[in-house]
């Protein structure tokens, strides 16, 4: 199974849940409606206990997912999976995280699931198509970030390092400046969008409308059935999975990391040419406290 690819489809990435519905009459659609309403309900149990939670038999359910396009029963698991992940609320993660351990035990928890996400974007990023990013940012007219709400975060500390690297980047955190910028981009812009679960409708939006102008588009975000995973030229993803009301960017951070770590050395002599003109600045400037 491929991962972090755009390029080898999974054989749950065939289309949106709406053209995977379409295969469907309304009788079947309004059977199999409660498990993608309520994914996380559903993903654990067997094909003989959906079957009956949904008042249906095995074989119809069985005929039901592959009339959605999968080839097994499993498949259609990992979809509801990727669909629980999309749909998690601030709710769901409070409740599925720790219940009965101390309150330094929950402490721990939260690093330890940070660490998993952190692992798990370790051993599934391609490296390679990390670094081919590089020669695409440096040959890019404009390197425009899309993202909002708690990904704003992300996309400002991306823009300052690629500002330090004199790189022409420009951000759109807000739904005004990502739809301009999405119109007004062109075949030779790069695009960066950001965000994750079900995706925050600015930063689709702005990137649909570049990648219609004919910017080349990279998605960041955390499931497969995001619009960015579905729509973008490439994508990479990255866990925000929390056991906390808020979203871990560990693993986020983590691979906009090693992004600007490839733009960094890819021209290695040029950046440090640049550093050292900032060096006097960073050594005695006048922010600096005690300057």
């Amino acid at each position: 199974m491929a991962t972090n690819n755009k390029a080898g489809v999974l054989p749950e990435d065939r289309g949106s849940l709406a053209q995977r519905l379409s295969g469907l009459s309304p009788k079947r659609r309004e059977i199999v409606r409660p498990a993608l309403e309520h994914p996380r309900s559903f993903v654990l149990l067997s094909v003989r206990d959906i079957a009956a939670r949904l008042n249906s038999d095995p074989a119809t359910i069985v005929r039901i997912t592959r009339s959605m396009g999968f080839a097994s029963y499993r498949e259609f698991q990992q979809y509801l999976h990727e669909l629980a992940i999309a749909n998690a609320t601030s709710l769901d993660s409070m409740q599925a995280g720790p219940r009965d351990s101390s309150l330094t035990g929950t402490i721990r928890e939260s690093l330890d699931n940070d660490l998993r996400n952190l692992n798990a974007l370790r051993n599934s990023l391609d490296l390679a198509r990390v670094a081919q990013l590089a020669p695409r940012i440096y040959a890019a007219r404009r390197v425009l970030l899309f993202g909002g709400d708690l990904a704003e975060s992300l996309i400002q500390y991306f823009h300052y390092h690629l500002l330090v690297l004199d790189l022409p980047v420009q951000i759109a955190t807000a739904s005004g400046h990502a739809a301009y910028i999405g119109r007004g981009a062109t075949r030779k812009d790069l695009i960066f969008a950001v965000s994750f679960r079900r995706g925050l409708r600015q930063t689709v939006e702005g990137m649909q409308r570049a990648k219609r102008a004919g910017a080349y588009c990279v998605g960041i975000t955390d499931t497969y059935v995001s619009p960015l995973a579905q729509q973008a030229d490439e994508f990479f993803l990255a866990s925000v999975e929390s056991h906390s009301f808020g979203a871990s960017y560990v693993a986020p951070l983590a691979l906009v990391n090693a992004i600007l770590m490839a733009c960094a050395n890819y021209k290695r002599s040029r950046t440090l040419a640049l550093l050292r003109q900032v060096e006097e600045e960073q050594k005695h400037g006048f922010r600096w406290f005690g300057s």
